[in-house]
């Protein structure tokens, strides 16, 4: 047995190329040969003892032989049992050799190493192991890898470095990872697993959005990192980052914080006088509580001061509170509370309310010194349309005070300081399943700044019933019957609201002040089919209003007109209603043309004239009660009749027509045009000519005078898919004659078209239209440019990519996450830049501009014509222009402007310029014209966790800044 052992450790030792002790083991293999000759004499001579001792009547006992039967033998069959008992085979004798010379080692390690490469493994004496090419080694819970890898069993040590291509160029970074935590990079890696520490040269750890770089740290067992001269960084650029806090001695708990003893900041290489004696870096991958340090503000009418610092409150996963203010040394002062929500497929929204104390001038100089309060509410609420199907919420409130922006700083340098209107709502809506219901609550206010009144409705309810056909049959059989489509509906509003100023909003009375009713709206009609081509439509409406006050008036003869003299409270009821019969149809028209028909195969015109009647008695009578007739006597004496509602200052007004019998004329036009286009798959395409031109105008049978309205039209023209221009005029069918005094004029009922000189059948009151045209660097290649197919813009890419540098080298791309989920060492070097066709990088100059412009021409009353007695008209128009370029990838410009035609001046010019420095971002907004001239420079880290690491400089026109000659 012994020599079977060492011929096998033998052949163990040649197998792993260990020969030089051959030799020496061939030695002891003849000097044991006489000792195995003389223990195979004495076994011999153990045995016959054994068979002599049997005989003698005694139980033999080895472990080779089967338990012994406890049952009785028969005295008389003695004798057989022991001729059985002769015939089991001799004991095999306990063995008396010593035990093998060769110690068994204990083994170093609990649990199996799995190794592999993709190159090749090699395994030399001392019980080492090289694994070369895309090396892997496993153990437990570890994981290394790296191009190359060492590793000795016994010591249970394992060395990773990288490896170097035929460019020089390094790939293959050891990375090592323990478990769920966070895998790391370095360049070199020594590691023990049984004890599991290790030094590691040039590891990268990302910790939280920064990183953290050093030459040469030690792992301890609890994973966490020694180290030295170690540099944080939010920059990806390992190597060489743009800016960094060394770390001259620092303690790494990766995921938790990093603790450091002396650092100071290093700006592009530069150390700078900016030193801490310690600093603590927590953090988590949860929500956290802290503190938000403020910025330094500099401004000649405040002072010195401080603004934007606080306290960020991280209260539960749904919602968070910034708690901010602002102070200066003369005295100024704020606060500001901003929240944030939101829970998914649920609801959305943020909240923002300021406060700001302001004092100007000094106290010292009469009339200077003045004191401004002012507060900011801003809500926005989106409800998830998965949420609720039945219900919905939506707010967007925008209420302050009419100086806020005039004195927040954040205003300025944005266009909201030159909005004179700002509104608000709430919406709430309800529909029930099944039910022709609904219900809807909304709050409005609207502001403006300029005379700072403000208009509150708080509530608008209504309750809605939509279309029913009450006679409609529940099982119909055959056709449907004339009175199944006659149809039914119901709307019910109530109203409360305030127009007052700011200042007396919170002061008002809901009884006296406020103004409240009820309307109630009842629809009833029906469609018919008249010789299959006309369509007849029976309308019926009922409107009813209530009214908690009225008013009396009575005539004041200092003011010579109508006053009001007492308001009575109580329950008021006016109503009106009308009826209406219209016919409806549609004509259409084909033209051909002769020239160019291969291009155009047809023009289409679509008429589509509208007729209706209608009629509702006269609602200022008496018999209604909604209009009083009143009488009284002038200063000459005479007696005057005139008419007024009591109701006419409240939510719902009456109606103030007139008996009343109209015929009504609507009379649309459609325009296309069919043309050859290789674009759509059939060949054709159809053009719009003109989308939509309308005429409407109507006549009073039942008017004593100015029976003819005047004519309103509607043009519609879709110029592209992006732009389309709409143009409303109206015309005046009536001519004009001077008053009794001379001194303007007045209209008489008596048409234009009277006095002949051709078609004119009105003179042109008003007319307005807009357009926002947008252009960019794509515009002109659409429109002058060859199309591109899918298929070239495919092959374009594929070749881009083939033609990067960093591409064929086989780094990543930018945006690319390696395995790691970290950045590469090498990040560095590269690029997001895009290549043409012939390896170049493409400079591509992005740019919009987009004009919003608007044009009125209208009658203006203060101005007339004497000669041709007409009024004379003005032209007014704005326009707004904006738009960015940006010449390279990291610089940018943007702005945005108004201009006034009748000052011939910009009234507002906002320009921004920003150029990102990587990790860094440098902006600057500065408004350079008007009464808010101001600019704001700002230089600040990218990342949010570096966000007090800025530098702020912002100014503004003030009432202390000389007035040069």
């Amino acid at each position: 047995a012994e020599v079977s052992s060492k011929i096998c450790s033998f052949a163990s030792l040649k197998k792993r190329g260990i020969q030089k002790l051959a030799s020496q083991e061939l030695v002891d293999m003849n000097t044991s040969r006489l000792g195995t000759y003389t223990l195979f004499a004495l076994f011999i001579l153990s045995s016959s003892l054994g068979v002599v001792f049997s005989h003698s009547g005694a139980t033999p006992r080895s472990r080779y032989t089967a338990k012994q039967d406890t049952t009785q033998v028969p005295v008389n069959k003695i004798g057989v049992a022991r001729k059985l008992e002769s015939k089991l085979p001799p004991p095999v004798p306990k063995d008396t050799l010593a035990k093998d010379s060769v110690r068994v080692r204990k083994q170093a390690l609990d649990a199996p190493v799995k190794y592999t490469a993709k190159d090749s493994i090699i395994f030399t004496e001392g019980n080492w192991a090289y694994l070369y090419g895309a090396a892997e080694v496993k153990y437990k819970d570890l994981g290394l890898k790296a191009e190359f890898v060492t590793s000795n069993m016994d010591s249970s040590v394992v060395w990773a470095k990288y490896g170097v291509d035929s460019l020089g160029k390094e790939f293959g970074y050891p990375e090592f990872s323990q478990g769920s935590a966070e895998k790391y990079e370095a360049k070199m890696m020594k590691y023990n697993f049984k004890s599991r520490k290790g030094l590691i040269n040039h590891v990268v750890t990302k910790q939280g959005e920064g990183y953290v770089v050093a030459e040469n740290a030690k792992k301890n067992a609890d994973n966490s990192f020694f180290m030295k001269d170690a540099k944080y960084t939010t920059c990806d650029h390992h190597d060489h980052p743009h800016f960094y806090l060394c770390l001259t001695k620092a303690k790494v708990r990766p995921g938790k914080d990093v603790v450091t003893g002396p650092a100071y900041l290093v700006v592009a290489d530069v150390p700078l006088p900016l030193a801490i004696p310690f600093a603590f870096f927590p953090f988590s991958s949860k929500y956290s509580s802290g503190v938000i340090f403020p910025s330094y503000a500099d401004e000649l009418e405040r002072g010195f001061g401080l603004r934007d610092g606080g306290y960020y409150f991280a209260l539960n996963d749904y919602m968070d509170l910034a708690l901010t203010g602002e102070v200066y040394t003369k005295g100024s002062w704020g606060l500001n509370a901003e929240t944030n929500y939101r829970k998914r497929y649920k609801y959305s929204g943020r909240l923002d309310a300021s406060y700001l104390l302001t004092k100007y001038g000094d106290k010292e100089v009469p009339g200077s010194y003045s004191v401004s309060r002012d507060f900011s509410l801003r809500w926005s609420h989106s409800q998830d349309a998965k949420a609720n199907m039945y219900r919905r919420l939506s707010a967007s409130v925008n209420f302050q005070t009419g100086s806020y922006d005039r004195n927040s700083l954040t205003s300025l340098i944005t266009s909201r300081s030159t909005n004179n209107v700002k509104s608000s709502s709430v919406n709430l809506s309800q529909t029930f399943p099944n039910s022709k219901w609904s219900l809807g609550a909304t709050m409005t206010i609207m502001q403006r700044s300029q005379d700072s009144s403000v208009s509150v409705t708080l509530p608008n309810l209504t309750v809605n019933m939509s279309r029913i056909y009450p006679f409609k049959r529940k099982e119909a059989v055959g056709n449907e019957r004339w009175y199944e489509k006659i149809y039914a509906s119901y709307a019910a509003t109530f109203s409360n609201s305030i127009t007052t100023k700011e200042n007396k909003l919170f002061r008002s009375n809901l009884v006296k002040d406020w103004r409240n009713g009820v309307r109630h709206t009842l629809s009833a009609g029906a469609t018919f089919s008249f010789l299959n081509y006309i369509n007849v439509t029976p309308s019926f409406n009922y409107d009813e209003q209530w009214h908690t006050t009225k008013v009396n008036q009575a005539y004041n003869f200092d003011t010579k007109r109508l006053e009001p003299t007492d308001t009575v409270y109580g329950f008021y009821r006016t109503f009106n209603y009308g009826a209406a019969l219209s016919f409806e149809t549609k004509l259409y028209g084909f033209y051909k043309p002769l020239i160019g028909a291969g291009t155009v195969q047809a023009i289409r015109h679509v008429f589509t004239p509208s007729i209706s009647l209608s009629y509702n008695p006269d609602f200022t009578s008496d018999t209604y009660g909604a209009w009083r007739t009143y009488k009284y006597r002038n200063e000459y004496g005479e007696e005057q009749t005139t008419q007024y509602s009591p109701y006419a200052t409240n939510v719902y007004a009456p109606s103030g027509s007139k008996q009343a019998g109209a015929i009504n004329f609507t009379l649309k036009n459609n325009l296309e045009m069919k043309v050859k286009s290789d674009a759509d798959s059939t060949g054709w395409k159809v053009v719009s000519l003109v989308d939509e031109f309308t005429t409407r105008f109507s006549y009073n049978m039942m008017a004593e005078q100015f029976k003819w309205s005047n004519i309103q039209t509607n043009t519609r023209l879709k110029l592209s898919k992006s732009l389309t221009l709409n143009l409303n005029a109206e015309f005046d069918p009536y001519t004009y004659e001077l008053n009794a005094t001379k001194t303007g004029l007045v209209r008489v009922d008596k048409l234009r078209i009277s006095r002949g000189g051709g078609l004119s059948f009105g003179r042109l009151m008003r007319t307005g239209w807009s357009f926002s045209p947008s252009i960019n660097q794509d515009t002109f290649k659409k429109l002058f440019g060859k199309t591109k197919s899918k298929k070239d813009d495919k092959d374009n890419k594929g070749d881009q990519q083939s033609l990067n540098p960093d591409r064929m080298s086989g780094a990543p791309l930018v945006g690319e996450a390696s395995d790691a989920g970290l950045a590469p060492l090498n990040s560095g070097s590269q690029s997001s830049d895009e290549w043409d066709a012939d390896g170049y990088v493409k400079s591509n100059i992005q740019w919009s501009l987009t004009g919003n412009y608007s044009v009125s021409y209208a009658y203006d009353y203060s101005r007339m014509d004497l000669e041709k007695l007409e009024y004379k008209r003005k032209l007014t128009h704005t326009l707004g222009l904006s738009g960015n370029i940006q010449p390279t990838k990291n610089w940018n410009f943007s702005f945005s402007s108004d201009y006034d035609f009748d000052t011939k001046k910009f009234s507002y010019l906002s320009c921004n310029v920003s150029r990102n420095l990587h990790c860094f971002t440098l902006s600057a907004t500065f408004v350079p014209m008007g009464y808010y001239r101001t600019y704001y420079v700002s230089l600040r880290a990218d990342s949010s966790l570096l966000q007090d690491l800025k530098y702020e400089k912002r100014n503004r026109a003030s009432s202390l800044d000389p007035v040069w000659p």
